[in-house]
């Protein structure tokens, strides 16, 4: 079993499932991030300086030390990919 869901994951399949969730993770993200900053008068953004330290904060931090509530958002986005794996592999596309 652990080598046809190796094989699995080299598939077109695996990656177009993946690329997907991932192309709808950053649109999400970038949507969320435009409705917090402020539009400039040149249609530039500008992000909230608070946003910026938490996100900088949350960059320079491994995963194992985040917050037990940011360990939960990224589970959640985690299970988007392996459900969008899980899918592909039961259509039958590999």
């Amino acid at each position: 079993m652990p080598h046809e869901s190796q094989d699995f994951l080299a598939t077109s399949a695996a990656l177009e499932a993946t690329a997907a969730v991932e192309h709808e993770r950053w649109a999400h993200w970038q949507k969320y991030l435009h409705e917090q900053c402020t539009v400039l008068e040149d249609g530039s953004l500008l992000i909230p300086a608070h946003l910026v330290e938490r996100w900088e904060r949350q960059i320079a931090t491994p995963y194992d030390a985040l917050s037990d509530q940011e360990k939960s958002s990224d589970r959640e986005q985690a299970h988007e990919y392996l459900a969008a794996l899980r899918q592909a592999s039961s259509d039958g596309k590999a």
